[in-house]
């Protein structure tokens, strides 16, 4: 061999030793040396290659194949469990709203449980896995307790033949059932969201993943909203539920499929002791001035940070007082080993310090999401009396307007991506088009928008209510813009959500910052409970029918609506001074590492 070759391998040793935690890049047993030959260690350079075949687009889309069956089960059963609760269970409309509201809210708190699983301890694969097999179960006990208990006789529950009075066994069965559903999708959805991502490797790869991984979640909920909905309607529940079931069912076989060829990413240990520790940290040195420069506070040394499996975090000028907690003291410096409880690292600080910049901006979110959690009840109770004739006897279950919605998502996506990106990536110099901080604004206007639409036509549905009769006159098919409003609003705020919490997570919380976009959704729904019930308590003063009552033609919905259109409008001037005041993450790059790939690269070719 050449001795300029030799020296090549010489210098890569040198730089494989000045390099600590860069043997997943390097490999020092890769490269032999000259005297036997500098042949490559065949079963290393195997397992190497092996290691990159994993991962990639076709295992991204198996996920998002996932992500779709197991939203069509859960749809089957969300999008008509106020009509549920009203026609088989007898609650009234109020009370049926406020249920909904709860569980829907249940569903996506429970995503923190799935995430702090799934970042502390089981990692994203085996977390994923149990809350869906956890998932099927709840259906399973759905479906048996609506066929044996709930639906008799059979095909009640329609809005015409009644349901006998409610089962004493069936009732538990139902809401345990329910409750599991929510229990495994909600821990499910945000861990499969971040392991999809984990699989591609680029920032606007991952990108586009969260933007199709929304997509498809609007394609399987698509067929729940237009044909199992009408089963549903037609007093066929167990039919629906059954298809649910079925559809989580396929869904776990496939993503079982893919357990090959996964990447895999080991959990980085419970972020709360670490956050904890900031804290108490800077408790303890309250006294202590913290200094001006970054590079005099406390990290290890090295291109890993003291948290496994995550990047290290440059310095930030935000929430000064936490830096505290990363300041060495002569206290320090007297003891022989470090305790993490008075000295933490500048990574562990800026980790925490991150989650502290992200919940502003997440709690305003919260009241677009009051105006989401609308579509599953009360923009379906207000369906349910309108004129749901279309041609001949056929007529259009209420929650199958949210078709509208589904099928705004899919356009404004295609719209989103194929053209106001382009646009805007000119104009702005973001080949992302807008910001995912701007995305979400917008988001918060056309949410505005589309509850002035859905007062517009409460207003109207009132006007065409003959005396005597429950059912307006007015189409049901004046919904759509509401409805195609909301849909639109979702493209910007939902899919940026994800972008912006999963992105400005650090690594060692990524599932976290997933299930902060569901937890939003979560909070929105109590609120939304919190707000009728308030609305009726003032509302039903002086022994008035209140906004929401049962008979809605007694009712003013339209002032409901008004009122969330109202609260969303200051949220999103609050919305404008938090987004101006964050300041993004800023990871250590690399660079060190990327050269080494490439100098490696270059030897392995001469070789």
């Amino acid at each position: 061999m050449a001795a300029s070759e030799c020296n090549n391998d010489i210098r890569l040793k040198v730089i494989e030793e000045e390099s600590s935690g860069d043997a997943e890049v390097m490999n020092r047993d890769s490269i032999e040396s000259e005297q036997r030959g500098c042949t490559i260690d065949e079963g290393i350079e195997k397992k190497r290659h092996q290691e990159n075949q994993k991962g990639g687009w076709k295992i991204a889309f198996l996920l998002l194949v996932n992500q779709g069956l197991a939203t069509l089960a859960f749809f089957g059963v969300g999008v008509n469990l106020v009509l549920f609760l009203t026609r088989v269970l007898g609650q009234k409309n109020a009370d049926a709203a406020n249920n909904v509201s709860k569980w829907t809210g249940t569903v996506y708190i429970f995503s923190l449980v799935g995430a702090f699983l799934s970042d502390s301890y089981w990692g994203r694969y085996l977390t994923c896995g149990i809350f869906q097999i956890i998932y099927v179960v709840g259906l399973v006990l759905l479906s048996l307790a609506s066929w044996l208990f709930l639906i008799k006789p059979d095909g009640c529950g329609d809005g015409i033949l009644p349901c006998t009075p409610k089962s004493s066994v069936g009732v538990p069965i139902f809401y345990l059932s329910i409750y599991l559903i929510a229990f495994g999708y909600g821990g499910h959805q945000p861990t499969v969201a971040t392991f999809g991502s984990d699989q591609l490797i680029g920032e606007e790869a991952k990108a586009t993943f969260f933007c199709y991984f929304y997509f498809a979640l609007n394609v399987g909920s698509l067929f729940s909203n237009s044909i199992l909905v009408y089963f549903e309607d037609k007093g066929q529940w167990t039919i629906g539920f059954f298809a649910s079931t079925a559809s989580a069912i396929l869904g776990l076989i496939i993503y079982g499929l893919g357990t090959p060829k996964y990447k895999y990413f080991k959990p980085c240990g419970n972020p709360l002791p670490r956050v904890a520790q900031v804290f108490v940290a800077t408790f303890k040195k309250w006294k202590v001035i913290a200094p001006e420069d970054g590079d005099k506070l406390y990290e290890v040394e090295g291109s890993e940070s003291a948290i496994k499996g995550s990047r290290k975090i440059l310095h930030s000028n935000e929430i000064r007082f936490l830096d505290k907690a990363a300041t060495v003291t002569e206290k320090d410096l007297s003891t022989t080993e470090k305790d993490p409880w008075r000295l933490c690292t500048v990574t562990q600080v800026e980790e925490a310090k991150c989650v502290l910049k992200m919940l502003p901006i997440w709690v305003c979110t919260i009241i677009y999401s009051v105006v989401f959690t609308q579509m599953a009840s009360l923009f379906v109770e207000q369906g349910a009396v309108m004129n749901t004739n279309t041609t001949g006897d056929f007529h259009l279950p209420a929650a199958s307007m949210s078709v509208f919605d589904i099928c705004s998502v899919l356009i404004f996506t295609c719209i989103y991506r194929q053209i106001l990106v382009p646009i805007t990536g000119r104009l702005t110099g973001n080949p992302k088009g807008l910001t995912e901080l701007q995305r979400m604004g917008v988001g918060l206007i056309i949410g505005m928008l589309s509850m002035i639409a859905a007062g517009i036509t409460e207003i109207e549905r009132l006007k065409r209510v003959s005396p005597g009769q429950e059912i307006s006159s007015l189409s049901i098919f004046w919904q759509t813009p509401q409805y195609m409003l909301v849909g639109a609003s979702e493209v910007f705020m939902y899919v940026g959500q994800l972008e912006f919490f999963n992105g400005q997570a650090p690594d060692g919380i990524k599932s976290f910052g997933s299930s902060l976009c569901m937890a939003s959704i979560s909070f929105g729904n109590y609120t939304s409970s919190i707000l009728v019930n308030m609305v009726m308590v003032i509302t039903t003063k002086n022994k008035k029918p209140g906004w929401i009552p049962g008979d809605l033609n007694n009712g003013h919905m339209d002032r409901f609506y008004f009122l969330l259109a109202g609260l969303t409008a200051i949220d999103f001037f609050v919305y404008l001074f938090c987004a101006n005041w964050y300041k993004c993450i800023n990871l250590e790059d690399n660079t060190q590492g990327i050269e080494m790939e490439t100098q490696r690269s270059d030897v392995l070719r001469r070789v």
